[in-house]
Parts: structure tokens; C-alpha cells; sequence
């Protein structure tokens, strides 16, 4: 029998875990290390702790800097196949895969023994490897709060119904207090569309998109100035439109810099490199994109989350082309945002070097105001952080 580990004194840094499945791009672990950072920045004022944590990704490194005191457990790498998931190095069977990483998950939450822990986007991670983990975090340290961090669109409706069916609404009420849902309800809220059950509504608070105060290095490597901004995120998908861009025309006096993403092929970064004209630079990467999106004239980029974020919390024109297979949620997404006047739309049968090249002629020396959006939602995740962790027991109820 575990004998309880009695809390720490008050003085002691408040210890954060924050999971990511991380099987397609990089968005998940982006997203958690944003809110790492708004933890560390904001919680100590709202608590009078200090902030420590870990990062469980299972990406291969950290895109972008850690904050101060978090590091990082990295997990066994998977992947989307035809038949769902797979390894994505290792040659073992899915099952063994699977077996590591809930080894790792469990004794990693068990050692640290973390009082907030933050979950991205699937409650209970790849094939369930987060469950036991998590039911084990609950009976050896009743006191952690354990909140679900979702996009603000998952995909069509329907889709996300079967996908709670799948997760059982009854286990996350037993193992989460919060789901937050990281956008503006008056833009898309996940209540409304039917995207959350009903049975979890009242676990759900709308924090407004994280977008305002992203942390950022001082660093940006010298670029062509001024110039054109293409992104397509981590680089695993976007070929069309990263074609698109380097070939579209550029004005005079501009440079293009399209970012095809870490993740491209050599064989796609090597046919965009030919195609590509005398003023377009094509770059895997740049160190800080958002650095690179507030000094470009105007940004085209795919639908993400976190590239949107990142466009949203400055005034640059931005023209969405979204994904729309296999899920619908950039789309949705575009199409939300086009409808407030944030950003205009391209949809992807619809593209061409001609049009895109159009577009950014259209919006040169064109600043966007986005301030009638919430953008703010990485300082309010830490006001929900402080709220949950003041809360007594009583007041924080899980269903058995």
C-alpha cells in the first residue's frame, strides 16, 4: 500500500505536466508550449508560486524554446497510416509501441507528481495509452486538477459526436475538471454546434483564441526585405500550396519567403526550389515564425490553429487556404474567421499562381484590425489555472 506524500510546503513551484499525442505536424506540442509559457509568465502573480513542468510530446524536439524551469520527457515517435496509427521509427508492433509509452506516461506523472496537469485535443491520447495513467494519477494524488484542452473546431459535428462515443462522456467526467476550449464562442462555440455533448457543457469554459502574448526569442534570421510571407506549419501536408506560392508573381520591389515546414520531404523542398523564381527563398524553417509573420507585408498560410493564432495577434493581411481532407476543420475554421473580417479565404481547388499572386498585390500596405476578436486566451488559461487550483475538494466534484 502507497502512503500519501504529504503537499508541499506552499513555497514550492506549483508542477505542471502538459501532454500531446503528437501523431501529424506540430501543432499539438505548439499549442501546449504556448500555454507553458503563459503558466510560467502569469501563475506566479495569480498564486505567489513559482512554476516548474514538464512537456510529454512525442515530437522529436521542441519547436521553439522552452520556458524556464520545464523540460521535457519526448515519447516514441507515431504516425497516421492507412490502417490508423503506427510507429513512426521504431519496427516493433503498434501494441508494444503503445506499452512504452503508457510506461513512460505513468511512472513520468507518477514521479512528478504534478499539480495541474493539461491534456491536448484527445482525452486519452493514442489507443487509450492516457487512461490508466491518468486513474492512477487520481488515486495517488487526488489534489491534482486535470483539464482538457481542446481547438475551438474539431470538424463537422457528426464527426465529433462518434469521436466522444469513442472516449466515453461518463470517463471524462470521472478524470477531468475543466475542458477548455481555446477560441471566441461568438466566432464557433463547441456547445452550440453540438460538437461537445451536452452531458460535458458545464465542464466547458471558451478562453478566447491563444493568440495575444505568444512568447517569442529576440532572434529572426535575416530575411529579404520587405517581403512576402507563404507558411504551411510543420510541412507534412501544403505541397499544393507551397507550389502555388512559389510560382505566383511577385511585385516589384518585394521578396517571396515561402516556409515549406521542417517536416517536407527532401524530394518536395528539392521541386519547389526549382520551380521557385529569383526573388522567392525557399526555407525549411525560420526560427521564430511569428517573428516572421509580424514583419511581412502580407501572409499566406494554411488553417491551423496555432499559424492562425500567430496571424491573429498581429494587424498583417492574411489569406487562409485551408486543408479539407481528411477533416474539415481548417475549412470550418477559415470560413468562421472570414466571416468576422479576420482573414480572407482561398479554397484549395480554387488556387493558382495567378491568384495568389493577385491576393498579395491586392493587400499590400493593407493592415487588418482583429480586435473585436478574443485573442487573449493564453493569459485567461492562467486565470482558469489559478481558479482550479484555489478550488477546494468540495468544490470540484468527479463523478465514479
Amino acid at each position: 500500500m502507497r502512503i500519501a506524500t504529504p503537499p508541499p510546503p506552499t513555497s514550492a513551484p506549483l508542477r505542471v505536466a502538459l501532454y500531446s499525442h503528437d501523431s501529424v505536424g506540430l501543432g499539438h506540442q505548439r499549442r501546449n508550449l504556448a500555454i507553458a509559457h503563459a503558466l510560467r509568465t502569469h501563475l506566479p502573480a495569480l498564486t505567489g508560486r513559482e512554476v516548474t513542468g514538464l512537456l510529454l510530446t512525442g515530437v522529436e524536439r521542441v519547436v521553439g524554446h522552452l520556458p524556464a524551469d520545464f523540460d521535457v520527457v519526448r515519447l516514441p515517435g507515431i504516425a497516421k497510416d492507412a490502417h490508423g496509427y503506427a510507429p513512426r521509427e521504431m519496427s516493433v508492433p503498434m501494441t508494444d509501441l503503445i506499452d512504452v509509452r503508457r510506461a513512460i506516461l505513468s511512472g513520468a506523472l507518477g514521479a512528478l507528481a504534478p499539480d495541474l496537469v493539461v491534456v491536448d485535443r484527445h482525452a486519452f491520447g493514442v489507443d487509450d495509452e492516457l487512461l490508466e495513467p491518468l486513474r492512477r494519477l487520481r488515486r495517488e494524488q487526488p489534489g491534482t486538477r486535470v483539464v482538457l484542452g481542446l481547438r475551438e473546431v474539431l470538424d463537422e459535428p457528426e464527426v465529433a459526436v462518434r469521436e466522444w462515443r469513442r472516449v466515453g462522456c461518463e470517463r471524462v467526467r470521472e478524470l477531468f475538471d475543466a475542458i477548455w476550449v481555446y477560441g471566441d464562442e461568438r466566432v464557433t462555440d463547441l456547445r452550440a454546434t453540438g460538437a461537445v455533448p451536452a452531458e460535458l457543457h458545464d465542464l466547458v469554459v471558451h478562453t478566447g483564441y491563444l493568440s495575444a502574448d505568444r512568447a517569442t526569442s529576440s532572434f529572426l534570421r535575416e530575411l529579404q526585405r520587405p517581403y512576402l510571407l507563404t507558411t504551411v506549419g510543420g510541412g507534412h501536408d501544403g505541397a499544393d500550396l507551397c507550389r502555388a506560392a512559389v510560382q505566383a508573381p511577385v511585385p516589384e520591389g518585394l521578396g517571396h519567403v515561402v516556409v515549406v515546414g521542417p517536416q517536407a520531404t527532401p524530394s518536395r523542398r528539392e521541386e519547389l526550389q526549382a520551380l521557385a523564381g529569383p526573388r522567392t527563398e525557399v526555407l525549411d524553417e525560420v526560427p521564430e515564425g511569428l517573428l516572421a509573420i509580424r514583419s511581412a507585408e502580407a501572409v499566406a498560410c494554411m488553417g491551423g490553429y496555432n499559424t492562425v493564432c500567430e496571424v491573429m495577434s498581429t494587424d498583417r493581411p492574411a489569406v487562409v487556404v485551408p486543408r479539407e481532407e481528411p477533416r474539415r476543420e481548417q475549412l470550418i475554421r477559415a470560413r468562421s474567421l472570414e466571416a468576422t473580417g479576420a482573414v480572407d479565404v482561398i479554397r484549395a481547388a480554387e488556387l493558382t499562381p495567378e491568384r495568389l499572386g493577385r491576393w498579395f498585390a491586392d493587400n499590400l500596405h493593407r493592415s487588418v484590425d482583429r480586435s473585436h476578436l478574443r485573442r487573449d486566451g493564453l493569459a485567461a488559461v492562467a486565470g482558469h489555472a489559478a481558479d482550479l487550483l484555489a478550488a477546494t475538494p468540495q468544490e470540484i466534484c468527479h463523478a465514479v
